[in-house]
């Protein structure tokens, strides 16, 4: 018998909140994806960041908008933690100059709300 993988539940689950949390709460923090979630410490934000980027990688295999991109850090300018740019830029969907990277994420944001549906 197989080990569920713990990421890649919590990135289920994730993906249900986001999907489902009501526009006027998005984007939502790091923080309050974990409450939503009902992680306790230690390591929650590592936890959720990791489904996200398990999240990310899935939208960009299927072409879909990163529902990450819902997501932002409390901490700067209302925009994902560092991390999330890392990795779109890896999985080339965000320009690898940072000075085009609020601007992708500002759409990506956009294209996740729509395809909420």
């Amino acid at each position: 018998m197989t080990t569920p993988d713990p990421v890649a539940a919590l990135a289920v689950r994730a993906r249900r909140v986001l999907e489902q949390a009501p526009e006027s709460l998005l984007p939502m923090t790091y923080q309050q994806l974990a409450e939503a979630l009902g992680l306790a410490p230690p390591r929650t934000i590592q936890r959720v960041a990791r489904a996200l980027e398990a999240l990310m990688g899935e939208d960009a295999r299927q072409g879909r908008p990163f529902i990450a991109a819902l997501v932002v850090s409390r901490r700067g300018e209302g925009l994902p933690a560092q991390g999330f740019f890392d990795l779109a830029v890896e999985l080339g969907r965000f320009p690898a100059d940072p000075s085009g990277h609020a601007e992708a994420w500002r759409d990506e944001f956009q294209r996740a709300l729509a395809a909420r549906g």
